[in-house]
């Protein structure tokens, strides 16, 4: 609201507030205006705003309910309105009417064993799974049955022989002895368990400790992202698959993933095909 003679931009003075306003709004004279977000006040800085709104706590609510139009001025009683109304927005499974308060949470539920079933089959002994990590965990952990002599070390031979350029696999500067094994003795009980010596976790048998000693859990990283816009890293080609499945960067469907998994584990299957 506009009170004086005087123009707000220049020196001119007039002998009536409606004079000055014609001058103001022929030559686009008039200063720039910072309202308050409650009420109707307007001051000349964004300062002077401010400190109007911090003494009359005229702010206006920057939390607001993820259903309805009510706004809030802290996240804790948005919380409180949407708990007690059940106004969070939920994400529904359709059918079986089970709600998730993320889209993660429900594209995992979507892509369990509950909707999926178990159709992606072991191409050796034809156990069957939800999905390309679950198998290629079955490979690489020597649980198959039919083929007790792979493991994830031995896959990643395998895969980065026809990895010629990288898609998958990364090209390590040293090549590792996958030839040997870590094995642990009695020297590494600690009194009361089988110590890890390199994360110190602990294990009740030598068996177990020698698994762990044995798995990716302290491996290179072998494989990466295909997607060049993501950096992320993988031990195995579970972890990567799980990556890849969870459609985090968007790479590729998960529906493709299962379909050509068993072909792309023998070899029958080409990488770009594949992706």
């Amino acid at each position: 609201m506009y009170y004086g003679n005087e123009c707000e931009m220049c020196d001119r003075e007039f002998g009536s507030q409606q004079a000055a306003i014609q001058h103001m709004d022929a030559l686009d004279h008039w200063a720039s205006r910072f309202e308050c977000d409650t009420c109707d006040r307007e001051f000349f800085t964004q300062r002077s705003a401010d400190q109007h709104m911090d003494d009359k706590g005229h702010w206006e609510p920057q939390f607001g309910c993820e259903t309805c139009d009510k706004r809030f001025r802290s996240q804790l009683y948005a919380n409180q309105h949407m708990n007690a109304l059940n106004h969070y927005k939920r994400h529904c499974c359709c059918d079986c009417a089970k709600t998730f308060q993320s889209e993660n949470a429900l594209r995992m539920h979507l892509n369990s064993s509950s909707h999926r079933g178990k159709n992606v089959a072991c191409p050796l002994c034809k156990t069957a799974f939800t999905s390309a990590s679950g198998l290629s965990h079955h490979l690489e952990t020597s649980s198959c049955p039919q083929a007790g002599n792979l493991n994830y070390r031995t896959i990643f031979q395998a895969i980065s022989l026809r990895d010629c350029n990288g898609l998958l696999t990364n090209k390590l500067l040293t090549y590792p002895d996958f030839g040997t094994q870590n094995v642990a003795s009695s020297a590494a009980w600690n009194d009361s368990n089988y110590e890890c010596y390199l994360c110190h976790r602990e294990y009740n048998t030598l068996q177990a400790l020698n698994q762990h000693l044995n798995s990716p859990a302290h491996s290179e990283k072998l494989y990466h992202c295909p997607n060049r816009s993501c950096n992320h890293q993988f031990s195995c080609l579970a972890s990567l698959f799980n990556h890849l499945e969870s459609e985090s960067c968007k790479f590729v469907r998960f529906e493709k993933v299962q379909k050509q998994v068993p072909n792309f584990i023998t070899g029958q299957q080409k990488f770009i095909g594949f992706l």
